[in-house]
């Protein structure tokens, strides 16, 4: 099992099984890695593509690094007042709009390896 795995496995369900299913699609689908980053479960290609964060209200956000970037033509994706970031939240399985969510990662991966990811901060003094 991996580090990732371990970490997910220490969670309840439903929070367990919604990051299991994305963790398996992920890294077996997309061939993503998988690291934990500031505790969460995080997915990398060329750069770090997106994160799953257990949130307190027992849901999953699903959450990605270049969000800003993507076209967010499916409507699902919401800043919460974050410049950069773009996410998702999910309380269960069943709601998971798969092609959907797919639709995301492939741009997301094709944003990834086509565009160099630019840091929009301001350099420290």
């Amino acid at each position: 099992m991996t580090e990732v795995e371990n970490l997910i496995y220490q969670f309840d369900n439903p929070q367990r099984e919604i990051m299991l299913f994305f963790h398996h699609m992920l890294t077996k689908e997309y061939a993503l890695t998988g690291k934990i980053t500031f505790k969460n479960p995080c997915y990398y290609n060329k750069s770090w593509i997106c994160y799953l964060k257990p949130l307190k209200n027992e849901k999953i956000e699903l959450a990605f690094m270049r969000g800003n970037e993507l076209s967010n033509n499916q409507g699902i994706l919401k800043s919460s007042v974050r410049k950069q970031l773009r996410s998702i939240e999910f309380s269960t399985l069943k709601e998971i709009p798969v092609d959907t969510i797919k639709e995301v990662f492939h741009e997301a991966i094709l944003l990834d390896e086509t565009t160099p990811y630019e840091s929009k901060r301001k350099p420290r003094k």
